[in-house]
């Protein structure tokens, strides 16, 4: 299946942003130090610090996104609840920083920030969980229309519904 290649491309993809998105707030921080001015009477050492907190948490959040990504990968097996939240807010992230990004540096940056978004959505759409009857056909009470038992209205013998 192509789903394993998704989920690594996309993982790769997250781990190398986040190297960047840390690397690009090093930089904002190292710009801040050296001009050492106040905005609207802010301290500089504040602020300093503050671009390289946000830089780290990002970056971090960044990476932990890509890790479940390469574990999904690995294992073949789809992420779990708090994993596909975890990745449905990322793929949010990326969509509003994406319209942010449009304004402040150009299409090239909001074309990138789809891609990623993207690959996000992809991946979990590939894992997405199956439901019964889906795959199978159409399901009735009893089960697969011209087959036996064994949909989500069959019930088992001795079995009393509660």
């Amino acid at each position: 299946m192509t789903r394993r290649p998704i989920a690594l491309t996309t993982a790769v993809v997250l781990l190398a942003e986040a190297v960047g998105v840390v690397l690009l707030h090093g930089v904002l921080a190292a710009v801040l130090g050296g001009q050492r001015m106040s905005l609207a009477g802010l301290d500089p050492d504040a602020m300093i610090t503050g671009t390289w907190v946000m830089g780290g948490v990002f970056g971090a959040y960044l990476a932990l996104c890509g890790a479940v990504l390469l574990r999904v990968a690995v294992r073949g097996v789809p992420p779990g609840r708090w994993a596909r939240i975890l990745l449905v807010t990322c793929a949010l992230t990326h969509a509003v920083l994406g319209a942010v990004v449009v304004g402040l540096v150009g299409w090239g940056a909001f074309a990138w920030m789809m891609v990623v978004m993207g690959l996000v959505v992809l991946t979990l759409v590939a894992y997405a969980p199956v439901e019964p009857g889906v795959a199978g056909g159409p399901m009735t009470p009893g089960g697969p229309v011209g087959g036996e038992g064994g949909g989500p209205g069959a019930r088992e013998e001795g079995v009393q519904p509660v």
